[in-house]
């Protein structure tokens, strides 16, 4: 296989990886590209190498830019926009992990939050309490270990996770 059936690879598999995620799969190609481009790529090479629209490309960008995975780059000389990738897959799985965690899980916290005191002694709103409590307790724990994890560095998750695994 050669460089650039690889890439093509990576990107296929990039963005079939973020569909089954929940994240939009041109936004995961972008980044893909984004990722394994080792020069910063302006919104015409993105258009050009994924072959999608300037404003699917747009859209994509300010995105990955809102999640903290992209950045603006200027180059001197030049009247168009830049981007790149932030390479760092820590902090890619970092930023991931708090945008999904903001996205998700919070506003499930605070939906849990709002069901915790629903009135009545039926059989029925006891079970239904027991299991909204039962799943706030899970999510919140859950929202505070990603807020561990996403807080500290590599060594820090892998020495957590090698314990849990023991």
């Amino acid at each position: 296989m050669d460089l650039k059936e690889a890439r093509e690879k990576f990107i296929e598999a990039w963005g079939a990886f973020g569909s089954a995620w929940g994240i939009n799969r041109s936004m995961a190609q972008v980044h893909a590209l984004l990722l394994i481009s080792h020069e910063p790529l302006s919104t015409e090479d993105v258009m050009e190498q994924l072959n999608i629209s300037r404003g699917n490309a747009n859209m994509n960008m300010r995105a990955l830019i809102d999640w903290s995975l992209v950045r603006r780059v200027l180059k001197s000389g030049e009247r168009r926009e830049f981007f790149e990738a932030e390479k760092d897959v820590w902090k890619v799985a970092t930023h991931i992990t708090r945008e999904r965690k903001k996205r998700e899980l919070e506003p499930l916290i605070r939906l849990l939050d709002e069901l915790e005191d629903i009135p009545g002694a039926t059989a029925e709103a006891k079970s239904f309490r027991k299991m909204t409590h039962d799943l706030h307790d899970l999510t919140t724990r859950l929202d505070t270990l990603l807020d561990h994890s996403t807080r500290r560095d590599v060594q820090w998750f892998v020495k957590a996770a090698t314990t849990l695994l023991k």
